[in-house]
């Protein structure tokens, strides 16, 4: 295949160019493969009229799968379940274990004669990232002679401890039972058909069976759209001001932001800018105005992306207590703006942020996690030009390894290898499987 496009089925059930989270990641990384390889995407048909105002062609750039007369009664199921807006994400992938398998049926009965001819160099299954849920189509691929991709997966980082108030106000009931879908049948059998796996987290490469790892590529799910993240940070003079973005929920952190930043708040060498919306807006504004911080807050809600990035560059620092984060896309966007992040060392953010370009306090209790921040955040508050020098770092770090134009370029490097039968490319240095232990590397001085 040297020099040649190669002819890519991309299965990405999720993917819409209009919504966030796995959808708008699913959308990005296949798209983005178009501009590398043949691309044909599979999506589910409730993202069609989507990617037709992005300007594909039903038929030629993608195929929509009508699976609604089970996805949507199930889909609606899990939203009963999972109590609230936005939480039991465990709840809802067990929900979708029941209804993806249909989809996959689908995709096979409109695509399986056209593989099983070698229409397809790959297919490629870019959605669900959750390692949870099984491939059907994985076995079937490798029974017609052609190589599967799986990934990147990524998801069921631990809920680490201290953290069970947090974990029940999210439902996250069956998050107690989540490590027994290692033992169901199809993950085996998806991971043994699989010609390679790429896996966006320390922790699930960590879950991989011994003999699998070898086929894995360890390749951060998230990447940045330049177009969307095209501002540089230019914060004024005046107060340290610091950014935080996310779901006003209870693993996010808001609230440790705020008790921790409250001396500087009261003090006025601290402002804070809070993006984002949720069930915890009421308490957190009742907790900066029993604190005597409220004037130096300001709660945006939601905000529409070109705003959130007008807000972070303005801003010195992003500062995201977060303690439970998959990929830390929005770690990343902050990155890209040259907003250096201050993040909890832990899942995701841990793994993005390293020396030099970030700040990281240690995961832990509730109460060091609050007191490591408000020591990095009078540490940071004091050198200006060692934000802006950090910043301007992690800027140029994702820029070079972070855009969707780059991620595509690295996912075409795991399909040359596989149809060269040659060894899987290193983009990152390889983590060790036991990551899922707290990093001390770039912490702030205590």
């Amino acid at each position: 295949m040297t020099g040649q496009r190669p002819r890519v089925l991309a299965i990405a059930e999720a993917a819409n160019p209009e919504w966030v989270s796995v959808p708008l990641v699913g959308w990005s990384l296949a798209n983005a493969l178009r501009e590398v390889a043949d691309v044909h995407i599979v999506t589910q048909v409730r993202n069609r009229d989507a990617f037709l105002r992005a300007g594909l062609r039903e038929g030629v750039d993608f195929t929509a799968i009508e699976s609604e007369a089970l996805a949507r009664p199930l889909w609606a199921l899990g939203q009963k379940l999972r109590m609230g807006e936005g939480k039991g994400w465990t709840t809802l992938q067990l929900i979708n274990a029941l209804s993806y398998p249909w989809f996959e049926h689908l995709v096979w009965k409109a695509f399986g004669a056209d593989i099983t001819a070698g229409q397809y160099d790959i297919v490629h299954r870019i959605t669900p990232l959750s390692p949870t849920l099984s491939s059907p189509i994985a076995a079937k691929c490798a029974r017609a002679g052609v190589p599967f991709v799986l990934g990147p997966l990524n998801g069921g980082v631990p809920w680490p401890e201290g953290f069970d108030r947090e974990r029940r106000r999210e439902r996250e009931w069956l998050s107690y039972l989540r490590s027994a879908y290692k033992a169901l049948p199809g993950r085996r059998a998806t991971l043994t058909h699989a010609s390679a796996i790429l896996v966006g987290s320390r922790h699930t490469l960590g879950e991989m069976p011994e003999a699998m790892r070898g086929k894995c590529v360890y390749l951060p799910e998230n990447a940045i759209d330049p177009a969307r993240f095209s501002r540089a940070a230019a914060p004024g003079a005046g107060p340290l001001r610091a950014g935080f973005v996310g779901r006003l929920v209870p693993y996010k952190g808001p609230d440790m932001l705020i008790e921790a930043a409250a001396p500087l708040l009261r003090a006025g060498t601290l402002r804070l800018d809070l993006v984002g919306d949720g069930p915890m807006m009421g308490d957190l504004r009742a907790q900066a105005e029993a604190l005597g911080v409220s004037e130096a807050i300001t709660f945006h809600g939601w905000l529409p992306h070109t705003d959130v990035q007008n807000v972070l560059a303005a801003c010195h620092l992003f500062a995201f207590p977060s303690i439970r984060e998959f990929g830390g896309g929005v770690v990343l966007e902050a990155m890209a703006l040259g907003v250096p992040p201050l993040i909890v060392d832990y899942a995701g953010p841990g793994e993005l942020v390293q020396a030099g370009r970030g700040y990281k306090v240690p995961i832990g209790p509730r109460e060091r996690i609050i007191s490591g921040f408000r020591t990095a955040l009078a540490f940071l508050a004091e050198d200006r030009t060692a934000l802006a020098e950090t910043g301007q770092t992690a800027r140029a770090w994702v820029a070079q390894n972070f855009t969707w134009d780059r991620k595509a370029e690295q996912v075409l490097g795991v399909y040359q290898a596989v149809l060269s039968d040659a060894p899987m490319p290193v983009f990152f240095e390889r983590p060790t499987p036991a990551s899922c232990a707290p990093w001390a590397q770039g912490e702030v001085p205590t």
